[in-house]
């Protein structure tokens, strides 16, 4: 009996091409890996047409690791990237042109927001890590002052985007700050690349009554959920939103009742605004939910005892022993992921499975570090031609 044929060429194609479909976008490794295997391989992982299969196959970006601010604060000398997988080569490269004194504020959709504490002519850019690209944001033309503007944001401003890879697209900064010359007076102003400028700034007077202490924004990389982002004010336990698209300012709501310390606000799985605080070593999740008759009000979804999952240890300052100190310090759009920062190191932990891991031993009692989220796939480090 005659030998079967082999199959067509092409099927063998298409067989591998699903075969590497399927590999997790959080191990790139894999990709990087399976595209040394032979030049076929490599051409199938380098294809527009497949990576962009890829990217929708898989949907939001994969977390990679955790930009580290406190580097630069302390020593000057950079960024400092924490890898949360195995990623085949550090995703941030040297620039030809390094920043005398960088700080990162925001990392959303592929980018960083980094200031040059050192160069107050041009003190913002947004910069691509995996491709070394950067973008100049000028400063603007009305009149801000450094400790008015520690919250700050980045995001992609291409219409229609997925965000699942939109590297070279227009993009939105926007800067909230309080007015020194007012005790209450927030406000806030957006850069759009597309338009090169800054719009004016629109105010908030967030506390009418007198008596009520200033409210300054917090540090904490703020959630975006659509056209809006949030800011939290934490001495008068006020959240307020920027709608991009309206260029407007509002007050949402107190924060949670009940919760004191701090918190971070984040998006929750069903895309409505979170709440996350840590209290008597339990984490708290709240989500604003609308009722039957209209009425926004935050709801406990979830309680998570953190004593059986991370070690509350002790430490010993000036000879006095006390209990390790626990804070929620950030979270990861899209992928449910939050940060706890303690006196023995950091951890993440995945809220669907409730598995922790720790990420780094350093003591980030100030949430200076940011999720860096990407598609890190070969045709970016290998120079193989993606036109996407």
């Amino acid at each position: 009996m005659a030998a079967a044929p082999p199959p067509p060429h092409e099927l063998v194609d298409d067989v591998i091409s699903e075969i590497l479909l399927r590999l997790p976008p959080d191990e790139p490794q894999w990709l990087f890996r399976a595209a040394l295997v032979c030049k076929p391989w490599l051409r199938t992982l380098s294809d527009p047409a497949f990576l962009r299969r890829y990217r929708d196959f898989h949907g939001a970006p994969p977390l990679l690791g955790l930009i580290d601010g406190e580097r630069e604060i302390d020593t000057g000398q950079g960024p400092r990237f924490v890898p949360t997988t195995a990623v085949p080569a550090l995703p941030i490269p040297e620039s030809d042109a390094p920043f005398a004194f960088p700080w990162p504020f925001d990392c959303r959709h592929g980018r960083v927001l980094i200031r040059d504490l050192e160069n107050m002519g041009e003190d913002f850019h947004v910069c691509d890590p995996v491709t070394g690209d950067r973008h100049c944001v000028p400063q603007p033309e009305f009149e801000i002052h450094w400790k008015g503007y520690n919250a700050t944001a980045v995001f992609c401003a291409a219409a229609g985007c997925h965000h699942l890879d939109c590297r070279g697209g227009p993009f939105c900064v926007v800067i909230m700050f309080t007015d020194d010359h007012s005790e209450t007076t927030m406000s806030a102003a957006m850069y759009s690349s597309e338009l090169g400028a800054w719009r004016a700034p629109v105010t908030l007077d967030t506390a009418p009554d007198p008596e009520h202490h200033r409210g300054h924004v917090v540090y904490h990389r703020g959630p975006l959920i659509g056209d809006e982002i949030y800011f939290a004010l934490p001495p008068a336990a006020t959240i307020v939103k920027y709608d991009s698209a309206n260029n407007f300012l509002a007050v949402v709501k107190p924060k949670p009742p009940t919760m004191d310390g701090d918190f971070v606000l984040m998006v929750m799985e069903d895309g409505s605004l979170g709440f996350a605080a840590i209290e008597d070593s339990r984490l708290h999740l709240w989500s604003i939910r609308v009722s039957s008759e209209g009425t926004a009000e935050w709801v406990r979804c979830r309680v998570i005892d953190l004593e059986k999952m991370i070690t509350m240890a002790y430490a010993s300052v000036e000879e006095k022993t006390i209990m390790a100190y626990a804070s929620v310090s950030g979270f990861a759009e899209g992928v449910g992921v939050i940060f706890i920062s303690t006196c023995v190191g950091s951890f993440m932990m995945e809220l669907k499975s409730e598995r922790v891991r720790k990420v780094d031993t350093s003591v980030f009692l100030l949430p200076h570090f940011l999720s860096y989220m990407s598609f890190y796939t070969p045709d970016r480090l290998l120079g193989a031609p993606a036109d996407l």
